[in-house]
């Protein structure tokens, strides 16, 4: 397994395989002894960073989520998927959760071309769409004038499979061109520039990716 939730977990003794309601569930929702709550206004939530909202062992506690993003609408709530066939069938009004925003991973040409259209297909505020981890060069230009934002990244770890730079250049241009907005977000732990393939270490891939380009946001 290359994705770093199999690694992360297994750091903590946790199996990634196995789907669990956390104790911090109900987080965006606590309050205080004076009964306010605990995360003030303008909060980012980020829900599901070690699995997939809308993964189907999630459904019986999905509607619990919902309500809370409905009843923090003065906060932000932010997901990545890998199933954009999913969410229409597990949200029935995308419209009543502006609040919520849900990115789109597509790590390769097979990945974007079958996830692309049915994710943009849906009533959402925001399109952003994650090439990450970049395992090939993808043309974005079927779809590329439907999007709000695309984030590139390479993938970490010891086994970590190559990005090639030249790929990541070829999605910024794409996004230039058509004025939406690009981020590097992650240089991963092998890259190849100039033909030359380098090792990055995991406290700089962040950082030297921020740096590849200027105008990137």
């Amino acid at each position: 397994m290359h994705c770093y939730v199999y690694r992360r977990d297994e750091s903590i003794g946790k199996d990634a395989n196995v789907v669990y309601k956390t104790k911090d569930f109900d987080l965006p929702i606590r309050k205080d002894r004076k009964g306010e709550y605990k995360y003030p206004s303008n909060t980012e939530f980020m829900l599901c960073f070690s699995s997939d909202f809308f993964i189907e062992e999630a459904d019986e506690w999905r509607k619990d989520v919902l309500n809370m993003i409905r009843e923090r609408s003065d906060c932000s709530f932010f997901c990545i998927t890998k199933r954009p066939e999913r969410i229409a069938k597990c949200i029935d009004d995308l419209s009543a959760y502006p609040n919520l925003v849900i990115a789109c991973t597509m790590e390769n040409q097979k990945r974007f071309d079958e996830r692309c259209p049915i994710y943009l297909d849906l009533d959402l505020k925001r399109k952003m769409v994650m090439i990450e981890p970049m395992l090939e060069r993808v043309d974005m230009s079927a779809y590329i004038d439907r999007i709000d934002h695309v984030s590139v990244g390479g993938e970490s770890g010891p086994d970590a499979r190559i990005i090639d730079f030249e790929w990541v250049k070829d999605i910024y241009e794409q996004c230039k061109k058509a004025q939406v907005s690009f981020l590097f977000h992650q240089t991963g732990a092998r890259i190849v520039v100039d033909g030359k393939l380098y090792q990055i270490p995991r406290k700089f891939q962040h950082s030297q990716a921020r740096k590849a380009f200027k105008d990137q946001y």
